[in-house]
């Protein structure tokens, strides 16, 4: 497809074809159930026994599938021209707000879509600064070409799509014929994926995703929040807002969804127990700060990302990630307190500043366990902070790549089994981005210094409670090597080896793990203000606390 081409497309045509194919598919289903009460209800309920009522009714029963299939590829045909109708007007959207911006520019587009500098005077052309074209001048015949090849790919996917509807039409292998037979109340409809294309690659790093977001019109953008929440609510590098508003529409779907199901399994009752939490907490909030779902999914036991402030304009982002026993209800209940709690904390250590905090499930923690012994302890893994690091560090990037003005001030938080995950998403080249990071409740980061976190170990601060038995789980059995401080996952990050700061927590009660849940409390002792200081930068007030 060539520029002319795509500026003169309309998608709104292929739209109004792919909603005459569902009147038709409407009309049809009309047709097969005026056929199923009139012949093969009759015919079942006739009464008609022996070999030629076995036979009349197979064939019947054939034809009726054949129908109920043919009603399946009149939906199919309809789907498909709406993918196709979106993937080229995104295309095109794409198109015309480039082509805009080098209009405005002063820059002129031939129909190859090549960029350049019109030569105005005489004088103009024996002027070096004038034959050369400015950097956006490239950059715009980026996104041109690739708006044009875009384009290209979803067309030529729809058209070789319909050829083959067409070719099954004529020769008579369609769905019918080939012994489809869906459920006719519920037709599974499977579209090719002709959007995809159009959009960055799934692996596309945050900043890349964040500005091909920037490059559509705003109406493309709704258009995309609304029509395909799915691929805009867990992007990292767009908008919060966006994602918050995608995410709102997703979580509607999810509850239609799991609450129309039959018999829940143990699994998808906890995941609607949790999107009912989350439902119920952004519901309840109030106005300041603003809270924004900014990521939500049913995929494993359920992700999900709540953040109180908005993280694109905050002056100091603290990102906590919740550990061991955690499930997608708490991310609406007791771990998005501790998140509320810590942006009240950043917010009274520095009233000029604007905070937001974060509560982070997108991973998979151990279960909760009741005693601390080997054999229940075989849960606690590492494999699941590994899959979940690669996401956070992902989603820390993102957070920078989506953030308006100066760069925030970007804190990574820990707790419990989560501060392994932020411990290895620090190990990762490059490390988390973070400028700090916090560890509370820890049984270890899977290092064994801090200098190995991805940041200055003078940035590093560990909270452990005298009384938190998860702080004290010690290494497998066989091999502690009789070192006291090795932990579960590696060194005592509370330790002098280890290298970080160890900040003032109380000690927390003791023959419980309720030491373990009370950093992130405003009743807890000093923990919180403290973390509270650290997310705003203010290291002068962090009272120290002997290592271990």
């Amino acid at each position: 497809m060539d520029l002319a081409g795509l500026q003169q497309a309309d998608p709104d045509a292929l739209q109004e074809c792919a909603a005459a194919y569902d009147r038709l598919a409407e009309a049809f289903r009309r047709h097969v159930e005026e056929w199923q009460s009139t012949v093969v209800a009759r015919t079942d309920d006739s009464g008609w026994l022996g070999t030629a009522a076995d036979a009349c009714r197979s064939a019947l029963a054939r034809t009726d599938a054949r129908l109920t299939s043919a009603r399946t590829e009149l939906l199919l045909i309809g789907a498909t021209l709406r993918a196709g109708a979106e993937a080229v007007r995104l295309a095109r959207g794409q198109l015309l707000a480039a082509l805009a911006e080098a209009t405005a520019a002063g820059l002129a587009v031939d129909a190859d879509g090549r960029v350049t500098r019109p030569t105005r005077t005489e004088g103009d052309r024996h002027d070096p600064d004038a034959r050369n074209c400015p950097p956006q001048a490239r950059q715009l015949a980026e996104r041109i070409g690739s708006a044009l090849a875009d384009a290209a790919t979803a067309d030529q996917a729809l058209a070789d799509r319909l050829l083959d509807f067409a070719r099954c039409a004529t020769d008579g292998s369609g769905l019918g014929y080939r012994g489809f037979a869906p459920d006719p109340l519920a037709p599974t409809i499977t579209v090719p994926d002709l959007l995809g294309p159009a959009l960055p690659a799934p692996g596309a790093p945050p900043q890349a995703v964040n500005a091909w977001w920037r490059s559509l019109p705003v109406a493309e953008q709704q258009r995309l929040i609304t029509a395909h929440p799915e691929l805009i609510g867990n992007r990292d590098g767009l908008p919060a807002t966006a994602r918050d508003q995608a995410n709102r529409i997703a979580l509607t779907r999810y509850l239609a969804d799991y609450t129309a199901r039959g018999p829940l399994s143990a699994q998808e009752r906890s995941k609607l127990d949790g999107f009912r939490a989350i439902r119920d907490r952004l519901a309840q909030s109030p106005a300041d700060p603003p809270v924004l779902l900014y990521g939500l999914s049913d995929q494993g036991q359920g992700r999900g990302i709540l953040s109180f402030g908005n993280p694109d304009t905050a002056t100091d982002i603290a990102a906590y990630v919740p550990g061991l026993g955690t499930e997608l209800r708490n991310v609406g209940g007791k771990d998005a307190d501790r998140a509320r709690n810590l942006w009240s904390a950043a917010r009274a250590a520095d009233p000029a500043r604007s905070p937001a905090a974060m509560v982070w499930l997108g991973y998979d923690p151990p279960p909760g366990v009741d005693r601390l012994d080997p054999q229940t302890l075989g849960v606690l893994g590492q494999a699941r902070a590994e899959a979940g690091a690669a996401s956070y560090d992902r989603f820390l990037a993102g957070l920078r790549a989506g953030h308006e003005g100066p760069p925030p001030h970007l804190t990574a938080l820990g707790h419990s089994y989560g501060s392994l995950t932020v411990g290895l998403a620090g190990r990762r080249p490059g490390g988390t981005g973070a400028d700090d990071i916090v560890l509370v409740g820890s049984p270890g980061t899977g290092a064994e210094r801090a200098a190995q976190l991805g940041v200055d170990p003078d940035r590093v601060w560990v909270g452990a409670a005298d009384n938190d038995p998860v702080s004290y789980l010690p290494g497998p059995l066989g091999e502690l090597g009789g070192d006291l401080n090795q932990r579960w996952f590696g060194k005592d990050p509370a330790s002098a080896e280890f290298g970080a700061h160890r900040f003032e927590v109380a000690d927390g009660p003791s023959g419980s793990f309720a030491a373990h849940s009370d950093y992130l409390d405003p009743s807890g002792g000093p923990s919180l203000g403290t973390v509270g200081a650290i997310v705003t930068g203010h290291r002068d007030r962090v009272g120290p606390q002997p290592p271990r």
